[in-house]
């Protein structure tokens, strides 16, 4: 299968560390297939793709958000997959279990209090770049 986005997600190195992308930012695709081997679901092409390029990142998978490790991936009661959660802990980002097999799927964002999912009306990679520019380049 052609990569479709990890050379996008590995040049995120570069652009907000400025440093080489390197092969530890990166989880190798035995490391990710064995924490992933637990799971009852297969990941989007496209968040696959982004553990391969930074699930070893850690000043990206923590920037003011928390990506979730690969073997904490879970779904939740109303047939989500759980990927994201914000510092505070307000807000969890997925996508539908429906949609699993679309190589970049909608993001849907819970209202932890609320527990109500919302679409955020962008694939997981817009919704990923436009995260980490908001992140590094906020003069807020």
């Amino acid at each position: 299968m052609t990569d479709m986005f990890l050379e996008k997600f590995r040049a995120l190195v570069p652009k907000y560390l400025e440093d080489e992308w390197q092969e530890e930012d990166g989880l190798s695709a035995e490391e990710l297939d064995a924490e992933l081997s637990d799971h009852q679901f297969t990941i989007p092409l496209v968040l696959r793709e982004f553990y391969l390029a930074l699930g070893g990142c850690e000043d990206l998978m923590e920037a003011y958000h928390y990506f979730w490790d690969p073997e904490e991936l879970e779904v939740d009661d109303e047939g989500f997959l759980m990927f994201l959660e914000d510092e505070e802990e307000n807000f969890t980002w997925g996508f539908r279990i429906g949609d699993l097999s679309v190589p970049d799927p909608i993001v849907y964002r819970r209202n932890n209090a609320r527990g109500q999912w919302k679409s955020e009306e962008g694939t997981f990679s817009e919704f990923v770049f436009d995260m980490f520019d908001w992140a590094f380049n906020d003069e807020d």
